[in-house]
């Protein structure tokens, strides 16, 4: 069984570290903030007790003091640390030193391009991606990126691993910005935030439009297999009609950039592109996003 090391005890390493925990596996982790160490394994606990799951599989994490002795008998090396280049090559360039030729390289990060991070790697055809979504007990999907220096081994072999730890590993071939789902996701908030901006409805309606609408079938028909079903030829003629008046800027909307720069920030300020946060409103949309996803991981 392979060893796991995770760079980072925040919310993504502590999260990585309960996937491979809960199937098994011996996970090291290691952080230079002392106290996010302590409360490893009572974190563990804590979701593994949240998820019905075994709370002694956090027994299978333990904690390290030192880089080097958390990566030095490791099969795979997950970096979860700050949205940083500087600091993640630099946790790159040692976790190389400190690995062996077969040990994988990953990298958490969700904007940085891969091929940055491992530039300064020696070996980089052990350099790749996986980007986990938050929380990563209950997404399921891994995009295992690949740059033009990653061996296709190292990405079967993670991907392989992944998926015997339960989760909807993909290969990513090409390294670019947002990966996939990233992608299609901010394509569709740009699209939402012009919306509002223009006038065209409010943001309550924008959201209930895709709650109530595409957004109820997306799980079980994504859209490529939308567009097969009403056919590429109606499919053509709606995008000769549409796609020139949809939001095509490369730039974020002026209309964001406003609510930012007046400290609109959503719910951490109380006001966004709604108006009326509050503690209570907030906490109930967590709730309801997490009770929702539980349920449909434990219907599975």
């Amino acid at each position: 069984m392979e060893k796991i090391a995770v760079i980072g005890a925040g919310m993504m390493g502590q999260g990585i570290a309960e996937v491979f925990a809960a199937k098994g596996y011996p996970v090291a982790i290691y952080d230079c903030r002392i106290e996010a160490l302590a409360q490893t394994r009572e974190k563990a606990r804590a979701g593994f007790k949240l998820l019905g799951m075994d709370e002694n599989a956090a027994e299978n994490i333990s904690t390290r003091n030192s880089l080097e002795e958390c990566v030095r008998d490791a099969n795979i090396v997950f970096e979860c640390a700050v949205e940083n280049l500087e600091v993640k090559q630099n946790l790159f360039v040692e976790m190389a030193r400190y690995t062996g030729g077969n040990c994988i390289l990953a990298s958490n990060t969700s904007v940085i391009p891969i091929t940055r991070i491992g530039e300064k790697v020696a070996d980089g055809y052990r350099v790749l991606g996986t980007h986990w979504w938050n929380p990563p007990a209950l997404i399921p999907l891994v995009e295992v990126v690949q740059t033009e220096r990653t061996d296709i081994k190292m990405i079967e072999s993670c991907i392989d691993l992944l998926k015997r730890a339960g989760k909807v590993a993909v290969h990513v071939k090409r390294d670019v910005a947002g990966f996939v789902a990233n992608r299609m996701q901010h394509a569709l908030w740009r699209e939402a935030i012009s919306i509002v901006e223009h006038g065209i409805c409010d943001a309550a309606t924008v959201d209930l439009c895709v709650k109530n609408s595409f957004g109820m079938r997306l799980p079980v028909l994504a859209p490529l297999e939308n567009a097969d079903l009403v056919g590429l030829d109606l499919t053509l003629a709606i995008h000769n009609t549409i796609l020139s008046e949809i939001e095509s800027s490369p730039n974020p909307s002026p209309y964001l950039i406003d609510k930012v720069n007046k400290g609109e920030l959503g719910m951490k300020t109380g006001k966004g592109f709604y108006d009326n946060w509050t503690p209570e409103t907030s906490q109930a949309v967590r709730t309801r996003l997490s009770s929702y996803l539980k349920k449909v991981v434990l219907e599975k």
